[in-house]
């Protein structure tokens, strides 16, 4: 093996061309010939006519990468030919919240079809660690009849991607990566790091790459669900949480989390699968758990402050008009994935208050499939008992508020970043 890989030519194949896989499909193919290969046909229709509706990869960038080579595809004999095979589907989280595997088996399968002797594949998707090796490999070896670590190798490199941020590029991000020997682990670094400006970072194993990544993102939700649960105090004390974060952020030692909603595909799923490891080995994780129900609870208990707050200003719930601003996870992208704006509006739907939701962001249509919510592109003209700032979404800070109130709304704001006279806020 050492041998053969020493002259190795990459020809890349990104598996999943979502906000992870796009991203560095464009960015490999500026380097390697690089193929992307998704199972979704509209997906890869909209991404060969230059345009990502995800708003990862810049438009012009796109179509430059095409005009230069790359392409995508749903056929798999077109990417036959690749040796190295980058896995980036997403792990999600089934209804009981427990690691569902099925994307990244489905990925392991394809690759077993197509994958050569001397070939690499290389696992991004967010798992526990031992997947890659314990999970996903075996497939690979039943599917190709290929030997794991004589005829084929394995890596792994943990996505790094934040949606929706244009400072932060994937490029921009130091990478992790690792290999299932030490010639494929230097193969992959050597490979990463051909694109990767900010610089890789070798691990010694495979599971230390996995693991790595998985307490990322967990070390995250942790921090942020403290200041949630401080939230919810200051708020019984009358006390602006927003004032005491300024205060305590003087110390030059003091981490500056924000309250409020966890969702996205990777800090509202990723400590789940950091939980199943550690049950597996039979420990019962007790802080990463804590952190995900209190943080899982918080769109409830705003839709349960706005409620206290409407009853004070004498405002009947039942039937009540409602304003949700904002429904991606985050501000300024078009991501939905695990909103948890979705638990605000269901509660208040409980009350049998109408709720309209408005965010220029969001697709709409994904919206109704993922989570039956109809999205309003363009904000209401007419008045609302209550308004509430869910995303903080650029073009929600030039709103006049007042034009949107019936003399006694309630302004509620999730984010923190409304001016005036707000009635709550986290």
């Amino acid at each position: 093996m050492e041998e053969r890989k020493s002259n190795f030519i990459p020809r890349i194949c990104v598996i999943g061309l979502g906000y992870v896989g796009l991203p560095l499909a464009r960015l490999m193919s500026t380097q390697f010939q690089t193929i992307g290969f998704d199972l979704n046909q509209s997906r890869v229709d909209e991404l060969m006519s230059g345009r990502d509706s995800t708003l990862e990869v810049d438009n012009k960038l796109l179509q430059e990468a095409i005009q230069n080579g790359f392409t995508c595809t749903t056929d798999i004999e077109q990417i036959r030919n690749c040796n190295f095979y980058i896995v980036a589907v997403p792990t999600p989280v089934d209804k009981n919240n427990n690691p569902d595997l099925r994307p990244l088996w489905g990925a392991s399968e394809t690759v077993g079809k197509v994958i050569s002797k001397g070939d690499i594949v290389v696992y991004e998707s967010t798992v526990y660690s031992g997947v890659t090796e314990n999970e996903c490999v075996p497939i690979v070896e039943r599917v190709s009849g290929l030997t794991f670590n004589r005829d084929f190798f394995a890596g792994y490199s943990p996505e790094r991607i934040n949606p929706g941020d244009k400072e932060h590029t994937v490029e921009k991000i130091k990478k992790v990566t690792s290999g299932s020997t030490p010639e494929a682990a230097r193969i992959v670094d050597t490979v990463y790091a051909s694109v990767i400006t900010a610089g890789t970072h070798p691990a010694p194993s495979i599971k230390v790459a996995e693991a790595a990544k998985v307490i990322e993102n967990s070390q995250r939700d942790i921090n942020i669900a403290f200041v949630n649960e401080l939230a919810k105090i200051f708020n019984r004390m009358g006390i602006d949480t927003q004032d005491v974060l300024a205060a305590a952020s003087t110390k030059w030692n003091f981490l500056p989390f924000q309250p409020g909603l966890v969702g996205g595909h990777c800090i509202g799923v990723d400590p789940y699968y950091l939980a199943q490891c550690a049950q597996q080995y039979g420990y019962n994780p007790e802080i990463i758990l804590a952190g995900r129900r209190m943080n899982d609870g918080m769109g409830e208990y705003v839709a349960d402050q706005v409620v206290k707050l409407m009853l004070k200003k004498g405002i009947q719930v039942l039937h009540s008009k409602i304003l949700v601003l904002g429904f991606t996870f985050k501000e300024n992208c078009p991501d939905v994935r695990n909103t948890r704006v979705i638990d605000i509006v269901q509660t208040l739907q409980d009350y049998n208050a109408e709720v309209i939701v408005h965010d220029p962001w969001a697709n709409s249509d994904v919206a109704r499939r993922e989570y039956g919510v109809k999205i309003e592109s363009e904000l209401p003209q007419e008045k609302f008992d209550v308004v509430i700032l869910a995303a903080a979404h650029n073009q929600f800070k030039e709103i006049d508020l007042d034009t949107l109130k019936n003399g006694h709304t309630v302004i509620y704001d999730v984010k923190g970043i409304l001016q005036g006279n707000i009635d709550g806020k986290l």
